[in-house]
């Protein structure tokens, strides 16, 4: 297996098409979980990984940090930190009463002071100096989650909210004290991802070097508006949920609940049980059949093959699918296979938002 690498934004770094997501570490993960994936990712050519401040997932304040703890002692009991092009992430605006985030209990906000707080704590846990992409987890605005939605709704637009300027302004001063490398985003609108980048061309701060949005075969509203300003502005998308949680797998179909899956432990997957949902991953896992592959390499071939992507962010709670998630590479996107996605994708078009 070879590993391909692509350009991180405008930033002159080439990480792996494959970048390995932690999220799991701490929650359906062990340290000792953690370490091997960290171990095998490493020995097959990828050399981005990506976190942030508030994993283990679900987010609660008893595992709040553990993801990047684990990671912190992976780098020194291995003293391998410059082997990883690593990432983090701030919490956005409170959505759900994360009062317990920061120390004084106050509701998560990007602004100066939480900032500050939030980056010193990432790089205790992570037992680092600096954070090769530091990113905005959603933004601090109201907004839809999910980014780019395919019905509006204008109370989601409705609240408070920091300024981009200021937040960029924080993040310049960690650029310069040698706290962070480079910025990025996630869970964000092309609106804001132009934004940020005018506000960094007026006032000559820190460029947006990716943007951090779900995108599968499942949703695939990143390529409406974002996917320009990535081909254009060279601002990458590092694609999370490329297995849309495991549903891409099939494992969900029929409502089955397989011991440990992530939907089974937390019934958090509603995003991926709309109504059109299951015939659109039975067409796909079909398809995958026809071809002689895995549902999950049909999916995460699809991601790695798009000329937007800055990196695939995969995860895994097995050793097993670690493997085959990497291995994706492997499988070459072909037009056939494409023209034949596209063609389910018509019939069931972004059926999970």
């Amino acid at each position: 297996m070879s590993m391909t690498y692509r350009p991180l934004g405008r930033t002159g770094l080439t990480v792996s098409t494959i970048c390995l997501g932690t999220m799991t570490y701490g929650e359906q993960n062990t340290e000792a979980d953690a370490f091997a994936q960290m171990d095998y990712a490493l020995d097959h050519g990828v050399n981005f990984f990506d976190t942030a401040e508030l994993y283990a997932i679900p987010p609660k304040a008893e595992t709040q940090g553990r993801t990047e703890t684990y990671i912190g002692n992976w780098f020194k009991a291995r003293g391998n930190r410059n082997k990883v092009i690593l990432a983090s992430k701030v919490a956005g605006r409170d959505r759900g009463g994360m009062t317990w985030l920061r120390k004084d209990g106050s509701s998560p906000e990007v602004n100066k002071v939480q900032m500050i707080e939030a980056l010193e704590g990432s790089l205790r846990r992570l037992q680092t100096d600096c954070i090769d992409l530091y990113q905005i987890h959603w933004p601090d605005r109201p907004m839809p989650w999910g980014s780019n939605p395919t019905a509006f709704k204008a109370k989601a637009y409705e609240g408070s909210e920091n300024s981009m300027l200021e937040a960029l302004e924080t993040l310049q001063t960690f650029v310069k004290q040698g706290k962070i490398r480079f910025i990025g985003l996630s869970n964000e609108s092309s609106w804001g991802a132009m934004q940020f980048l005018k506000l960094a061309e007026q006032h000559g701060l820190p460029r947006v070097e990716t943007v951090q949005n779900a995108y599968n075969l499942l949703n695939r509203t990143y390529e409406t508006g974002l996917a320009e300003i990535s081909m254009r502005e060279q601002v990458g998308l590092l694609a999370f949920s490329p297995l849309a949680q495991g549903y891409l797998t099939g494992k969900y179909l029929g409502g089955a609940r397989p011991a440990g899956a992530r939907s089974t432990l937390f019934n958090r997957g509603q995003r991926y049980e709309t109504p059109n949902a299951e015939p659109a991953i039975r067409a796909y896992v079909d398809l995958a059949r026809e071809i002689g592959w895995k549902a999950e390499e049909l999916a995460l071939s699809f991601v790695n093959s798009r000329p937007f992507l800055g990196a695939n962010i995969i995860g895994a709670t097995t050793m097993d699918q670690l493997r085959i998630n990497i291995a994706s590479i492997e499988k070459r996107m072909t037009e056939d296979i494409e023209s034949r996605i596209n063609a389910i994708h018509h019939i069931y078009c972004n059926p999970c938002p």
